[in-house]
């Protein structure tokens, strides 16, 4: 993550006075944590806060000893944060590790290990909400990805996971807010396959939505939802919802316009097209267009349609 380079050791000059002994204790301190920095960073740690304890109490002879000491902590638990996440170590150690990282940053306000120590944190917190999500330990999970959030609010993977859990929470509100903010996240050209994976994920699972509600015969909670899904792009099983749900509102001429977009987009077998004329066949005879309606059946004479395209025909005295 970044680039450590080694202490240079103070050279100890004995002192007669005083105050020359005591910064004599503040230099021998300090070179022990110098020593330690490269190959021991918890005893680097401890030395140079010993150091800089020792250089408070003997005042200005000491200062520029507690100056570098005091640079050079901060970094140092930001290499044991550094340090969790390399290893592997649970996410909760990993946090633990970075909230001491930022802790030393801002009691010796160092802006560059501020700024690492919160990297470190989001990544702990992501891990921690990963983990969670994984055992579907899911109001968990949230608390880990909006603490993440608290940090860094524009952490796409972190909003795109939220998405997911309320998806599978069945939670349709949060579940939209939370991929509306997601795709906002997104740049196009440079995100393009992340925003259609994310429009895909929205779509499906209000079309599905929709179609649950049009099966109850919740006509006009299955159109909203089906609108909610056609935000996210078009889709010819989407078309077929939209025919379905206006026919049976005896809405014909929205029913129409659905069934040809459909058929426009299904480019398979006359059995796959089959669903599509149906629907056009329904509103076309609500309609009172008979002789379009009897083609239309005809075209929808297959598979899962054959019988009821039968009947309809039989209805409407097709020859």
């Amino acid at each position: 993550m970044m680039r450590f380079t080694a202490l240079a050791v103070v050279a100890v000059f004995y002192a007669a006075s005083l105050s020359g002994q005591d910064r004599n204790d503040v230099i021998t301190a300090y070179n022990e944590g110098a020593k330690a920095y490269q190959t021991d960073v918890n005893a680097a740690i401890i030395a140079f806060e010993k150091a800089i304890e020792l250089a408070e109490k003997v005042g200005e002879p000491a200062a520029d000893l507690k100056q570098k000491a005091m640079q050079a902590v901060p970094g140092l638990y930001v290499r044991l944060a550094s340090k969790a996440v390399t290893d592997k170590k649970p996410a909760s150690e990993i946090i633990r590790a970075a909230k001491n990282a930022s802790a030393a940053a801002a009691k010796y306000n160092n802006a560059t290990a501020r700024d690492n120590a919160a990297k470190l944190l989001v990544q702990g917190y992501y891990n921690m909400g990963t983990e969670f999500f994984t055992r579907k330990e899911y109001d968990n999970a949230l608390l880990a990805f909006d603490s993440l959030l608290l940090i860094n609010p524009d952490y796409g993977a972190a909003i795109y996971n939220k998405a997911l859990i309320y998806r599978n929470q069945n939670n349709s509100d949060a579940f939209e807010g939370s991929i509306d903010t997601y795709l906002g996240t997104l740049e196009s050209g440079k995100d393009d396959e992340r925003k259609n994976q994310a429009s895909v994920l929205a779509l499906e699972y209000f079309r599905a939505a929709g179609s649950q509600a049009n099966q109850a015969n919740n006509l006009d909670e299955a159109l909203g939802l089906l609108n909610k899904a056609a935000k996210y792009g078009d889709d010819k099983d989407l078309f077929y919802y939209f025919a379905d749900v206006y026919n049976k509102q005896k809405n014909f001429d929205s029913g129409a316009e659905y069934a040809r977009k459909g058929l426009e987009l299904e480019t398979g077998t006359a059995e796959a097209k089959a669903k599509f004329y149906f629907q056009l066949g329904l509103a076309q005879a609500g309609k009172g267009q008979t002789a379009e309606a009897c083609e239309s059946f005809k075209n929808a004479a297959f598979g899962p349609f054959v019988e009821a395209s039968k009947a309809e025909r039989t209805n409407l005295k097709c020859q």
